[in-house]
């Protein structure tokens, strides 16, 4: 498990030993990260490791967001810059870029994003859905939490690790 991973835990750790016990059902863990100019975040659940980004393999005939795969521990993985899937210019790796993997059944995939924030703690009242101009289930947004004086996307596990390649 990557430092940032353990130190992104811990600090969750910090934060639900001043939480109640009824408080906590009511408290929507993530891992926030920004891609552009946009903070994103997903269940920190769903994240099974972060780690610098080093070599990968690129494979043909596959979307221009699929960078190709690597290796991690024996499993080949598919490697997904989010920044061109999300409609933005690709961008050279640099001290902040991260590789993320995400796990949810027997899906896993690895995310190029520009840079991790903050493990993110958000009241589910503090969630709402996602904005009325995205088509309904086929949205990667599963919805908009509201902290202070920010707004966070909230990423759909399920439809970031959907293969349509």
């Amino acid at each position: 498990m990557s430092d940032k991973l353990k130190q992104i835990i811990n600090q969750q750790g910090d934060q639900h030993k001043t939480d109640t016990l009824d408080q906590s059902d009511d408290i929507v863990q993530l891992v926030g990260f920004v891609i552009g100019d946009e903070e994103y975040a997903v269940p920190i659940l769903a994240i099974q490791e972060i780690i610098k980004p080093f070599s990968w393999t690129r494979v043909p005939q596959v979307p221009h967001y699929i960078l190709g795969v690597f290796n991690l521990r024996g499993s080949v993985i598919p490697l997904i810059d989010l920044r061109v899937k999300f409609g933005l210019p690709s961008k050279n790796h640099n001290d902040e870029t991260r590789f993320f993997v995400l796990k949810q059944d027997d899906e896993v995939a690895g995310f190029v994003i520009d840079r991790l924030t903050m493990a993110i703690r958000i009241k589910k009242e503090n969630i709402g859905p996602a904005p009325d101009t995205i088509n309904g289930n086929d949205t990667m947004i599963d919805g908009v939490g509201k902290q202070e004086d920010r707004i966070i996307t909230i990423l759909k596990v399920d439809k970031l690790l959907e293969r349509d390649f």
